[in-house]
């Protein structure tokens, strides 16, 4: 039986007042069923999700350029985004007021909260000038820096673990009690670029996608070895020549640990990674997605709909509408099955 909160009038929902152009990140705040979203058309949008899975929008703000990241404050108060006018700002919902909060030498791709629980808030950004850097939101200069080996292109943080992965498939994973020297470096498991990265709920591994329709499994501890593994996803095999397609977003259940994928090829799939399993799979839903989250108990689950220009200008077909969907998920879709 579905116990979800979210008495949708179907499964999916479109959000109010969408973006005008590709959304980059969604984020929801762990706090409230506030939904975050960076877009190319340079905003950053905040709305507000109702019970019935309606939604209302509660704020916005601006980069001078495409925003490339958002995330939430542990707090729930705050949201921080970077962008390609390589700029990183914070919005404070109490006040309504935008700042800047960090500043790169190229765009800023990635944005994460990073601090333990408890402890003041601590800002990672990276970026395509090959630098980590770490913010105190009082100070006006990084309290530390890291150089990549190349640019970012991917971060995820569950502390005390954190997750850069760069061009060239380079992989570095940091544990936050040592931030400025990485645990390790290594080169992923994938043979074409990264799109995405995602820590595991245990903090011991994170989930990887790339270009070529494939995710891969990694975990931190050498004796946890027998469990990494690689799987294709987003592929279609009905002709004589297969057709891979990015994932472009990996998103980790709140609850459950199970994980989402989502693709240009206009689905999502529910995986459990320990029973090696398909959940449950949404496919043709009339775009490509380009970013994904859950929210903070997991019942509800928002995909953005817009070009992802893998095809190139020639791909960017009008017909593509840059929306947000809020889809109410049913229990047994992402529940472990028993093995």
């Amino acid at each position: 039986m579905n116990t979800n909160p979210y008495k949708q009038t179907t499964t999916n929902v479109e959000i109010s007042q969408p973006p005008t152009d590709s959304v980059s990140e969604l984020a929801f705040s762990s706090k409230a069923n506030y939904l975050a979203a960076a877009s190319w058309d340079n905003e950053v949008r905040i709305w507000e999700i109702q019970s019935n899975g309606s939604s209302v929008g509660k704020a916005a703000f601006s980069h001078q350029g495409p925003a490339l990241c958002c995330a939430w404050s542990q707090d729930g108060g705050k949201v921080v985004s970077g962008g390609a006018d390589k700029a990183g700002r914070m919005l404070d919902l109490a006040t309504g007021q935008a700042t800047q909060i960090a500043q790169h030498e190229a765009p800023i791709r990635c944005i994460r909260f990073v601090e333990a629980e408890n402890s003041s808030p601590i800002i990672a950004t990276a970026g395509w000038d090959k630098m980590l850097n770490y913010w105190d939101m009082r100070q006006q200069t990084p309290i530390a820096k890291v150089e990549l080996p190349e640019r970012a292109y991917a971060m995820d943080c569950n502390n005390p673990l954190l997750v850069v992965a760069t061009a060239e498939r380079k992989i570095l994973i940091f544990d936050m009690a040592s931030p400025t020297t990485p645990y390790q470096t290594v080169e992923s498991p994938l043979r074409w670029q990264t799109r995405t990265v995602s820590c595991f709920l245990k903090k011991d591994g994170y989930a990887i996608g790339s270009i070529e329709g494939r995710v891969g499994i990694q975990y931190i501890d050498p004796q946890q070895k027998e469990k990494i593994f690689s799987f294709k996803c987003h592929r279609d095999d009905t002709t004589m020549k297969s057709i891979l397609y990015s994932v472009n977003s990996i998103s980790i259940h709140p609850v459950y640990g199970t994980f989402s994928t989502a693709s240009n090829d206009g689905s999502f799939v529910f995986w459990d990674k320990d029973a090696k399993q398909r959940l449950k799979q949404y496919t043709k839903l009339g775009a490509p997605i380009t970013a994904t989250a859950f929210n903070g108990d997991g019942k509800l689950f928002a995909y953005a709909h817009g070009y992802d220009w893998s095809q190139g200008y020639k791909g960017n077909a009008s017909s593509v509408k840059n929306t947000i969907m809020l889809h109410s998920v049913i229990d047994e879709d992402v529940r472990p099955k028993p093995r």
